[in-house]
C-alpha cells in the first residue's frame, strides 16, 4: 500500500496519519513528508479482510479522526502502488489492482507515469517513440540502459515489466502513538466514562506491544461539549506497554481532572516518548498476581492476532458497548 497525503500537511498531522497506518500494519516505511508505505500481507490474515477494505479503512479513520482525506494506491508491488496512488485525482480515493491486474493497468499508462519515472527520463524516451509503459516493457533492457543509463535503465525496464522486488522497509516508529474515544451524545455518567477510557488503555497496550515499542508518559485529553478540552501529561515510573501500568496512570489523569458535571464528547489516550521495547530494563518481580496478568496479556495478544481485536477485553468495554 501506498499512501500519499494532502501537499503541504503539517508535521504533526502527518505523524498521526503514520500512527494509524500503524494500527493497520506493524510494517510501515514512512516517505516524509506526506507519504508512507505499508506492508498489508500479516495485515490482511490479521484483519481478516481484503486490501481495497483496508484501504478504504484507513480514509475513514484519517477523514473522521484527523480530517485528513488520503490517495491509496495497493499493489503487488512498491512500483505498482505508488503509480496506482499518483493516479488518483484529488482530494483522495483508493485503486487496489490485484497481480493479474497490474501489467494489463500499467501498460495503458503514459511512460512518465510509472513511479521513478523523472521528467527529463520521460522526455528522452518519448524522442524515441516510447509514449507508453506498455512499450517500454517490449524494449530490450540494453536499448533502454543506452537511452536512460546502466542502472536507470535496467530499473525503469524492469519496473515497466511489473519486476520490483523492494521490500517495505520500517523505519522509526513515530514517538507517539494515539488512540481516540468519540461518545455518541454528550456523557455526564462517570461509570460510562470509565469504562471506555479502560478501552482506550487496553487499545494503547496492545498497539504498543505489536509495534514493540513502550511509553515513557501518557497524556490524557478530555473533549467537552462547546469544543473546549482538558489536557494533561505525567510520566510514568518505568518505560511500559503493558495495561496494568497504563491503567494506572491513565486512571490517575482522569481523577486530577476532578470532573463534576462537564459533558464529555470524546476521550484521547496518547503514549508518549515511545522507546523500543528492547530496551525496557526486565525487573525481577515478586509479585504473583503481576506476572499473572503478564502471562494472561501475552495470551490475549495472541487471541487478538489471530481472530481480531474486538473478541476478547475487559467485561466493563462490553458491557458498555452494549
Amino acid at each position: 500500500m501506498h499512501v500519499r497525503c494532502p501537499d503541504r500537511l503539517p508535521e504533526e498531522a502527518y505523524r498521526q496519519v503514520l500512527e494509524l497506518l500503524a494500527e493497520l500494519s506493524p510494517v510501515v516505511q514512512a516517505l516524509p513528508p506526506t507519504a508512507a508505505l505499508v506492508e498489508l500481507k500479516g495485515a490482511l490474515r490479521y484483519h481478516g479482510t481484503g486490501p481495497r477494505h483496508l484501504g478504504d479503512i484507513l480514509r475513514v479513520r484519517t477523514l473522521s479522526r484527523l480530517g485528513v482525506d488520503v490517495r491509496v494506491g495497493i499493489g503487488p508491488s512498491i512500483t505498482v502502488a505508488a503509480t496506482a496512488s499518483a493516479q488518483i485525482g484529488e482530494p483522495g480515493g483508493v485503486l487496489a489492482l490485484d497481480p493479474d491486474q497490474a501489467l494489463p493497468w500499467l501498460a495503458g499508462l503514459p511512460v512518465e507515469a510509472l513511479h521513478g519515472i523523472g521528467a527529463h527520463q520521460a522526455a528522452v524516451l518519448r524522442d524515441y517513440g516510447i509514449h507508453s509503459v506498455g512499450l517500454l516493457a517490449t524494449v530490450p533492457h540494453a536499448t533502454i540502459q543506452r537511452l536512460l543509463g546502466g542502472r536507470a535503465g535496467r530499473t525503469a525496464a524492469d519496473r515497466a515489466r511489473g519486476i520490483d522486488p523492494r521490500p517495505v522497509i520500517p523505519r522509526a516508529l513515530p514517538a507517539a502513538a494515539t488512540v481516540r474515544h468519540a461518545f455518541p451524545q454528550h456523557t455526564l455518567d462517570g461509570a460510562t466514562v470509565r469504562a471506555a477510557l479502560l478501552d482506550l488503555v487496553v487499545r494503547l497496550g496492545h498497539l504498543l506491544r505489536r509495534r514493540q515499542q513502550a511509553a515513557r508518559a501518557l497524556t490524557l485529553t478530555l473533549t467537552f461539549a462547546g469544543n473546549t478540552a482538558w489536557t494533561r501529561t505525567r510520566r510514568l515510573t518505568e518505560p511500559s506497554a503493558h495495561d496494568d501500568d497504563l491503567r494506572l496512570l491513565a486512571y490517575q489523569l482522569m481523577d486530577a481532572a476532578g470532573l463534576q458535571r462537564g459533558r464529555l464528547t470524546a476521550l484521547t489516550l496518547k503514549g508518549d516518548d515511545l522507546i523500543d521495547a528492547n530496551q525496557v530494563a526486565q525487573q525481577i518481580s515478586f509479585d504473583d498476581a503481576r506476572e499473572a496478568r503478564l502471562v494472561a496479556e501475552t495470551a490475549i495478544d495472541r487471541v487478538r492476532d489471530k481472530f481480531g481485536p474486538g473478541v476478547i477485553g475487559p467485561a466493563t468495554t462490553y458491557r458498555r458497548a452494549s
